[in-house]
């Protein structure tokens, strides 16, 4: 019978560095066999059995390791490369950013997102799956650009390009950076004029009410009040949270047979909860400016004052 050997102690060598140990393992590799065992009062309550690989990928893949993983790898950098569109002979690109194009052609106004090329001789919204073109314009034939900035539906501002073309018409843009965008599009092309900045819309087309307002939203498990910005514009009342994608209440104020005080519970005191009713919906919103809001989605109805219907919904509040 052999004599149990010495057991191993961790080992100190001061002349090792960590360019040394990075230098083998990137090299040749090492291997870990590791056995653990936690206890506590002498009684083992976690075992781990550890057996790890860590080498450089040559040498992973010279002995057949994640050879589906690296080939599956570069398979999507080769699709992410041929994201890119094609491109002239000669063609640079100047800037290449995220960004969008916003679509103004169909029924729904929408911003359809992609990646927004400036190149030399061009301008290009590109997207990626399925690839298209969004929006396309030679430098050659653009007049002008403008920033111009744009209140979201969940009331953030955002700086957009318009850029103005010299046959007529044009594109809204969007950029991660508009102004080195706008920049950069006049050093390439110094006939491009700069317009002075101006908001989205005139204040003539400002919305008819805009506010801080709750919604109670209605879920599978029992509706919830939810803080957020509502907007009435263009006949059009829209609620958005804003941590939201999309507005949760898109509602064309023709559709809406009935705007009323209700009783019932809101978020906090000094609320009126407001009920709007269209055919097959019923909105249930809460705000502490209900006048103005009836008076802009109700304009026949009468005025929600200290009557006493506003008295009792203020009762049940919670």
């Amino acid at each position: 019978m052999t004599a149990p050997s010495a057991p191993l102690r961790p080992t100190r060598d001061p002349q090792v560095t960590l360019d040394d140990l990075l230098e083998v393992v990137l090299n040749k590799g090492a291997v870990l066999h590791l056995d653990l065992i936690i206890a506590v009062a002498d009684i083992p309550l976690i075992g781990v059995n550890l057996r790890a690989a860590i080498a450089g990928m040559e040498t992973m893949l010279e002995y057949g390791l994640l050879r589906q993983w690296d080939a599956d790898t570069r398979a999507w950098a080769e699709r992410a490369t041929a994201a890119t569109p094609e491109l002239e002979e000669g063609e640079r690109v100047v800037i290449r950013s995220f960004g969008g194009h916003y679509d103004d052609t169909g029924l729904s106004h929408v911003w359809r997102p992609g990646t927004l090329f400036l190149t030399d001789r061009r301008i290009l919204v590109y997207r990626r799956e399925p690839r298209e073109a969004l929006w396309e314009a030679r430098l050659e034939d653009v007049a002008a650009t403008r920033l111009q900035s744009e209140r979201t539906v969940g009331g953030e501002e955002r700086l957009r390009v318009r850029v103005e073309l010299a046959g007529g018409g044009g594109a809204l843009l969007s950029a991660a950076n508009p102004g080195e965008f706008d920049e950069s599009l006049r050093r390439i092309a110094p006939h491009v004029r700069s317009r002075e900045p101006r908001p989205l819309v005139a204040d003539d087309d400002a919305p008819e009410c805009e506010g801080h307002v709750w919604y109670h939203e209605p879920r599978r498990d029992g509706a919830v009040w939810r803080g957020g910005r509502a907007r009435l514009e263009n006949g059009r009342l829209t609620w958005k949270a804003p941590t939201d994608g999309r507005p949760a209440v898109v509602l064309d104020i023709g559709r809406i047979s009935d705007v009323r005080l209700e009783p019932g519970s809101t978020p906090s005191g000094g609320l009126d909860r407001l009920v709007v009713e269209a055919p097959g919906e019923r909105i249930v919103l809460a705000t502490e400016e209900a006048p103005r809001w009836m008076r802009a989605l109700a304009p026949n109805a009468p005025a929600a004052g200290a009557g006493p219907d506003r008295k009792e919904a203020h009762g049940h509040h919670r």
